[in-house]
């Protein structure tokens, strides 16, 4: 008994050092944490910086600094920054540069200039030491950047200008960081500068010109180990980390860097994606904010009256800095308060380059324990004003957005998105289904359906079995994307005749069938089926043929017919071109009539980068095809006799553009129509979205 109770208290002994105790005690904070501060409505963030200030060395003292605690929070940190680079919307960044410059101008020289005078006047420092301290207030890590996340506003233009801000910010500090330690040392030359440059160059030829042309052949030659893919884009995230690391820059720089060069290989909507961020929010970024909060002494608050006024100095001018940098961007730009509040909230807390700069300074000697004390407290302070002003900027902005989306109606729940998907071969759907979870509509609570239609005779129900039973083995990449996806069998004599009835009892907004077949290739369901199709159905309708795979194209080419801005699913399918394009990070080319382009342009609410041609030979839509390059997706927005849009140039083109583009991606939208009756019956139909 005494030897059981000797070994209990053994395992028990603080610091824990038994690594399953360890692990178990990080996931239970993980896990209680939120379900603890969300009745209270405060961000899970500050419960586990919280949580890691009591559990370690200096609370309670449960979990010592680890390795393996170490290597988390490194892996949780890196994990941000790459989530950052992989989420930013690239269109939007390009477009918004100039404004990342301008932001990060302001948060990197107003701390600057605060911070210099407070330090070496107020507190007493050197040069050396205040300068240091003061670019130090220059930094700022994204640490509330998951609350921007799931609150799903990680699109809007205030996130991308402080995400580029945010590296160019922290980008200069550490460079300034190698200057003055070199200068420290007397070892400050031209030499040390070239290096750098030199250093940073092949970095940059590395990640952003090796490493795609490396992870787009292995997404296509493995793509049936959806598995391999994740280890594939950890392996490239910590390979980018320990290059910048080689090259004398922050792992951090180079986890971002990585999200950059992968973020047109990896959809948004896609399973990886799914994946990645889901394996990053539950277990690594958590125990990294664990470890934020361990960092933290509060008893250095209390260990004497300098410490307490330089914490608070330092704490002030950190918070006055960012806010200030914040508040001019707003006033330059434009910008709402609930933006200029979210951008202070991303770019307030400091942690990670704060702490590299301070300690690397401590160790070197310019800096004393009472701005390294002084520094762990702001750590803990920033980080908890930045959580609660975050969530709350953040939430504004997600209610505004989504007024903005929501049109009122009656049908409610049934007015939200719905996509068909009709499918002939259960082994053959990969590409329709991976298209219809790019082009489907995040806020539709409704599922995508996949659709089987099997002929009235004796066998029709052992058929019915039988194709439920192999298209369920073929949507895991669905499920895994977190999408839901319902299938459905049906019985008819008339293969067309099925889809369309189908679709109108689905209620379904968008069908999406697959290209018509050559003559005999009756598997291929719509085959010579296709025209009775489009003559029956009054849906929005994308006639595919993704022949690559849909990483490997590099535009989106769209031509519409005059007028095509008049049809009722106009809106429709502009927004789904914009959203192709956000979801691959594609240019969209748009070939068509001045009148449509003009107000395609005049909606600022699309985010894409749009190139305009204007086409006016009509006699032969195709005549415009040296345009088009294998690695394009050709879209042409048809219309059906009836349709406003309509030309009888128009009749056949799938076939024709099959003969014409054979080796290309094509889709052939059948938008929504007004016809030519409701045209006369109504005094206002044109459409403007």
């Amino acid at each position: 008994m005494d030897q059981f109770i000797s070994d209990l208290s053994h395992h028990f002994a603080v610091p824990f050092t038994n690594p399953v105790l360890i692990f178990a005690v990080l996931l239970f904070i993980v896990l209680i944490s939120p379900l603890m501060l969300k009745r209270l409505n405060v961000p899970s963030i500050i419960g586990l910086i919280i949580a890691g200030v009591i559990i370690g060395p200096h609370g309670l003292n449960l979990i010592s600094d680890s390795a393996g605690v170490n290597m988390f929070s490194t892996i949780g940190l890196l994990y941000i920054m790459f989530i950052v680079g992989l989420e930013l919307d690239l269109n939007e960044f390009k477009v918004n540069r100039n404004k990342s410059v301008v932001f990060g101008f302001f948060t990197f020289i107003i701390p600057l200039i605060i911070g210099f005078p407070v330090c070496h006047y107020l507190l007493g420092y050197d040069v050396y030491a205040s300068f240091l301290t003061a670019s130090m207030f220059s930094t700022h890590t994204l640490v509330t950047y998951p609350i921007v996340s799931r609150m799903g506003v990680s699109k809007n233009q205030a996130v991308a200008i402080t995400v580029g801000g945010t590296i160019l910010t922290d980008t200069a500090v550490l460079i300034i960081l190698a200057i003055v330690l070199n200068s420290h040392t007397g070892n400050f030359n031209f030499q040390f500068l070239l290096r750098l440059l030199i250093s940073i160059s092949i970095f940059s030829f590395i990640v952003f010109f090796i490493i795609p042309r490396i992870a787009k052949w292995f997404f296509q030659k493995v793509e049936s180990e959806k598995y391999s893919h994740y280890i594939f884009v950890v392996f490239i995230v910590f390979l980018a980390g320990f290059l910048a690391e080689l090259g004398g820059i922050e792992p951090i720089i180079g986890a971002f860097a990585a999200g950059l060069a992968l973020n047109r290989l990896i959809p948004h909507s896609s399973a990886l994606m799914n994946r990645i961020e889901f394996i990053g929010n539950s277990l690594f970024i958590p125990i990294f904010l664990i470890s934020v909060g361990m960092l933290v002494n509060i008893s250095v608050v209390f260990s004497g009256a300098t410490t307490i006024y330089i914490a608070a100095a330092l704490s002030a001018v950190a918070l006055l800095g960012k806010w200030l940098g914040a508040f001019f961007t707003q006033k330059v730009f434009k910008y709402s308060t609930a933006q200029r509040n979210l951008i202070f909230g991303l770019s307030s807390a400091h942690a990670a380059a704060t702490l590299a700069v301070i300690l690397v300074g401590f160790k070197a000697g310019i800096i004393d324990e009472y701005i390294l004390n002084g520094t762990i407290v702001l750590i803990l302070f920033t980080c908890l004003i930045a959580s609660f002003v975050t969530q709350k900027s953040a939430k504004e902005i997600a209610i505004a957005e989504e007024d903005q989306d929501i049109i009122p109606s009656e049908l409610g729940y049934y007015e939200q998105e719905k996509i068909l998907v009709p499918i002939a071969d259960p082994a053959n759907i990969g590409k329709h289904i991976e298209l219809a979870m790019l082009l489907k509509d995040k806020k539709s609570v409704n599922s995508i359906s996949l659709l089987g239609v099997v002929p009235n005779n004796e066998q029709a129900e052992k058929n019915i079995i039988s194709f439920k039973k192999k298209l369920q083995e073929q949507v895991s990449d669905a499920i895994a994307a977190d999408m839901e996806v319902d299938v459905i069998a049906t019985i008819d004599h008339n293969v067309a005749s099925g889809i369309v009835r189908a679709a109108r009892e689905t209620m379904a907004d968008i069908v999406i069938l697959g290209w018509p077949g050559r003559v005999g290739v009756l598997e291929k369901l719509v085959g010579d089926k296709v025209d009775l199709i489009i003559k029956n159905m009054d849906k929005n309708m994308f006639i595919c043929h993704l022949e690559k795979n849909m990483i490997s194209h590099k535009r989106i080419v769209v031509v519409s017919p005059p007028l095509a801005e008049k049809e009722l699913g106009f809106d429709m399918w502009v927004n789904k071109i914009v959203q192709l394009s956000q979801e691959l990070t594609l240019p969209v080319v748009h070939i068509g009539h001045p009148e449509t382009q003009q107000i395609i342009a005049s909606n600022k609410k699309l985010k894409a980068n749009f190139t305009y041609i204007v086409y006016d030979n009509w006699s032969d839509p195709l005549a415009c095809g040296d345009e088009i390059k294998e690695d394009d997706i050709f879209v042409l927005v048809s219309a059906h006799p009836g349709y406003v849009s309509h030309m009888s140039v128009l009749d056949n083109m799938p076939t024709r553009i099959e003969k014409r583009f054979p080796d290309v991606s094509r889709i052939v939208v059948f938008p929504k129509r007004y016809t030519i009756d409701m045209l006369v019956e109504s005094d206002d139909y044109i459409f403007i979205p």
